[in-house]
């Protein structure tokens, strides 16, 4: 006999309305122990409601959500998080140390080391408090927060978003053993690829569930269209030749009784609806960039270093017009600082960087939003451009973005870190360089969104030079890859399953990070000759005596770089004091009376918040170089 599963959640029968929209009716789940489930749907289908009835956040307009009893939670959402003056430590733990001595629990801290080791912090991390960090690296521990709970179920919004390519790696391998249930959004096709056995796609308010994993969801997903669209055509086809015989001898009277027979016929017929036309990728006709030199961009023996620690020495690298270019290679390697020494970001140190004829470079990473004026309107910031669009294009292009109604009215300043960076990413697009240099791009992205960035790209005419660790957006962008790992660059001439090939990795993520070069890679460009395979004893201690000494001087460099994103994050602090000082006395109605300070105080209050746009950058770029170090 076989025994049924028991299931740890059940949605019966459930429907909700929204702003007077339906997004569920008469729907139902089931969710039992040990599930890995993928959410999937367009923008504002429903995912994150389906979430917050899950969560008893909601509640439905009919039907129940019931867990079974002491059956535990644990909500990952996509972008914020609270932090207080709690440790990191004391985060991930979800007590103090003195609440684990009290109670005796010795295990708690232990594996809560070990998670955050896993997301990449550091154990200088672990007694900081986590209110300093910045909010990517805060929605790491409370990741580490859930991982150590291991409640029974674990709601996952985008959990890829704030990870690196290594945290990304471990927390898939992790994930691979969680002892709970799973239901996670995912924009990342490779991540749920990997881990779930069933797909739950929300769609004209249904949901309808997939077995198996993203790859044969989207095959089962076509199958199925084609099947309901030949059904459909085959049932009208029928259904027509009867209502054309009724309606052909319904007159005369031999013929009567058939004909009404007919008409009953189609009557009884249960019929097939008619397949809703699938969304298509929203493509635009963006404009192009004027046309550049054959050479974009040149590095001319090179040498960049952090303090003591050497990334580049006589580094040498060439774009040429069209080239569409993915960066490959271990974290630390050096693809951040490439990206930012072409862009200027980070000024040459020793050797040449030098622009192609006519060459207009921009610069877009998830952390850089100084280009954004905080009082503007997202659709104002949209139409402020050198080549203005028309306000119908600037909504369309907006609304692909997850920036719809009355979402374009909102000033710049009160949107997420997320919001601003998709903003950042539609206004360049609407006026992009001809040398485009990209870092991971499709984060904060859905699914359709990310389609649609593909799009704009596949019909860019400039040099595109990118870092991502979404594979299929690699696949479908880049025409060639560059490996990079220890300083060295390999040019592959081929799109990534070439790389992949030549490299025979056993998975297109773990090719992201691959540590060594090729044998059968193009060669690069001359470059110093690689230590020998085989070497002696003396060899091996002079190389772990420069091994020693690499570290000691990347401490160093460590060390100076946390004492100057303390000394940003002290002034940081006083400046966002003097801001709300600022903004408090604008509030006195005297400050508007004749002889008032209203207009010194505006002036004082812009340069202050210029000089927290500056050094917020400088800190997010300084933490930035300390990861990458």
């Amino acid at each position: 006999m076989k025994v049924r599963a028991r299931a740890m959640l059940t949605v019966s029968q459930v429907s909700k309305s929204f702003a007077g929209r339906i997004l569920f009716e008469d729907v139902s789940l089931q969710v039992n122990r040990g599930d890995r489930i993928g959410l999937v749907g367009p923008n504002g289908a429903g995912k994150s409601t389906l979430f917050s009835l899950i969560l008893g956040e909601a509640s439905p307009d009919s039907g129940k959500v019931s867990l079974e009893k002491n059956t535990t939670l644990g909500f990952l959402p996509q972008e914020t998080a609270a932090a207080g003056d709690e440790s990191v430590l004391e985060l991930a733990c979800g007590k103090s140390h003195q609440e684990l001595e009290a109670e005796h629990d010795w295990e708690i801290e232990p594996k809560a080391k070990k998670i955050l080791a896993g997301l990449a912090f550091r154990e200088a991390d672990f007694d900081r408090p986590a209110r300093a960090l910045s909010g990517g690296w805060i929605m790491r521990a409370h990741l580490a927060r859930l991982l150590v709970l291991e409640p029974d179920l674990l709601l996952l919004d985008e959990p890829t978003n704030h990870l690196d390519l290594d945290s990304l790696g471990w927390f898939q391998y992790y994930l691979n053993s969680y002892p709970g249930a799973i239901l996670m959004i995912s924009h990342d096709r490779e991540f749920p690829n990997a881990l779930v056995g069933s797909i739950v796609e929300i769609a004209h308010t249904k949901l309808l569930r997939y077995r198996g994993n993203w790859d044969s969801y989207i095959e089962q997903k076509t199958a199925r269209e084609e099947q309901q669209l030949a059904a459909y055509k085959n049932q009208q086809k029928e259904i027509a030749s009867l209502q054309q015989f009724a309606d052909r001898f319904r007159a005369k009277a031999s013929k009567a009784s058939q004909a009404q027979s007919k008409l009953k016929q189609i009557d009884r017929m249960q019929k097939i609806a008619a397949p809703t036309a699938q969304a298509k990728t929203i493509r635009f006709h963006f404009p192009q960039p004027p046309r550049s030199g054959l050479r974009a961009i040149t590095l001319k023996d090179v040498r960049h270093a952090y303090g003591s620690l050497v990334v580049y020495e006589r580094l040498n690298f060439e774009a040429e017009r069209g080239q569409k270019t993915v960066l490959v290679g271990p974290n630390g390697a050096g693809k951040s600082t490439l990206l930012k020494l072409l862009a200027g970001m980070l000024p040459v140190q020793i050797g040449e960087r030098e622009l192609g004829h006519n060459v207009r470079v921009g610069y877009f990473s998830q952390h850089r939003v100084e280009m954004l004026n905080l009082r503007h309107t997202v659709l104002e910031t949209v139409l402020d451009t050198p080549e203005p669009v028309s306000e119908q294009t600037a909504r369309t292009v907006l609304g692909s973005f997850l920036f719809r109604g009355d979402d374009v009215f909102k000033t710049v300043g009160v949107l997420s870190g997320g919001e601003k960076s998709r903003l950042a990413l539609v206004k360049l697009l609407l006026y992009p360089p001809n040398l485009l240099l990209m870092d991971e791009p499709t984060t904060h992205l859905d699914v359709g969104s990310i389609d649609a960035l593909i799009g704009a790209l596949e019909q860019y005419e400039g040099t595109l030079i990118f870092i991502s660790h979404d594979v299929h957006f690699i696949r479908a962008i880049a025409g060639s890859v560059l490996h990079i790992s220890a300083g060295q660059l390999t040019p592959y001439a081929g799109d990534y399953q070439y790389y992949l090939d030549k490299s025979q990795a056993t998975s297109a993520r773990a090719a992201l990070t691959a540590g060594k070069s090729l044998t059968n890679a193009q060669p690069a460009a001359p470059q110093d000759e690689p230590p020998h395979a085989s070497v002696g004893m003396r060899e091996i201690k002079q190389q772990r005596r420069a091994e020693a000494e690499e570290r000691k001087a990347l401490a160093k460099a460590r060390r100076e770089q946390e004492k100057r994103a303390q000394e940003l994050e002290m002034r940081i602090a006083s400046l966002e004091g003097r801001q709300k000082e600022l903004t408090a006395e604008l509030e006195d109605p005297a400050a508007y009376e004749p002889g008032g300070r209203a207009i010194v105080i505006n002036r004082e209050l812009s340069a202050v918040s210029e000089e927290l746009t500056r050094l917020n950058l400088e800190w997010e770029e300084t933490t930035a170089e300390l990861a990458s170090a």
